[in-house]
């Protein structure tokens, strides 16, 4: 028998545990979809109010359609840790598992199915980093938009200009960073889906309301950019 056909998710809001939504946005223009997500680790919080505050601002999509999860991992984010007490990284747990007796594979294979069925053109996940990014340091992560292919998205570049003019402060600049990690949820979800797929990082110097002020602008940035929200 022929497989079925993958199944996009309809709009409005779709629980993957009792405590994880997925928020679907469509808009009445055709145009691509964007998945934007954060919290997939627990104590990196910036991402995760900013999703909130974008969600509790009514914000939706111009064109195409808007996936937002705002927290990957509950369980790690309520106890602010990177995984739960137990617990694996989510972020290293991809392409996953429906049937492993552990929470997370079977998470990690749910989401994955999810961007095989929407082909999703941009996957930004939210991070953080307590290091700043120094390119004699590796690794250090803070202040950077990591990538996993070359050549680099021409849309990294684009937003990156935009991200400078603005956060001009001590240490506020942000940087490219070709970083590949075979075994990370992007890295697989890029190779999956032939997606753009970024890892967006603040450093956790700063305060957190200047954190989640610039994982909010990257996010807007980024979705102007690929034309799901055109600013």
């Amino acid at each position: 028998m022929c497989c079925s056909p993958p199944v996009p998710l309809t709009p409005g809001v779709h629980w993957f545990t009792p405590t994880l939504p997925v928020h679907v946005f469509d808009a009445d223009a055709a145009g691509p979809t964007a998945v934007i997500q954060a919290g997939i680790h627990g104590d990196e919080v910036a991402g995760v109010h900013a999703l909130q505050e974008m969600l509790e601002e009514g914000v939706r999509p111009t064109h195409g359609r808007l996936i937002v999860v705002p927290v990957m991992n509950p369980p790690a984010y309520r106890a602010r840790k990177r995984m739960p007490e137990g617990g694996l990284d989510l972020n290293r747990c991809f392409p996953g598992n429906a049937d492993a007796p552990e929470p997370e594979y079977r998470l990690a294979r749910r989401f994955l199915d999810l961007m095989l069925d929407e082909k999703p053109a941009l996957v930004a996940t939210l991070h953080e980093s307590w290091k700043r990014y120094d390119p004699a340091v590796n690794p250090s992560f803070g202040q950077t938009i990591v990538y996993g292919v070359e050549p680099r998205p021409p849309i990294i570049d684009r937003v990156l200009e935009r991200l400078n003019a603005r956060f001009t402060g001590e240490q506020e600049h942000f940087d490219p960073q070709y970083f590949p990690v075979a075994t990370s949820s992007t890295e697989i979800i890029v190779d999956a889906c032939g997606c753009v797929g970024l890892c967006i990082e603040t450093w956790m110097e700063f305060d957190e309301a200047r954190r989640i002020e610039m994982q909010r602008a990257v996010v807007d940035y980024l979705l102007d950019d690929v034309g799901v929200r055109k600013l």
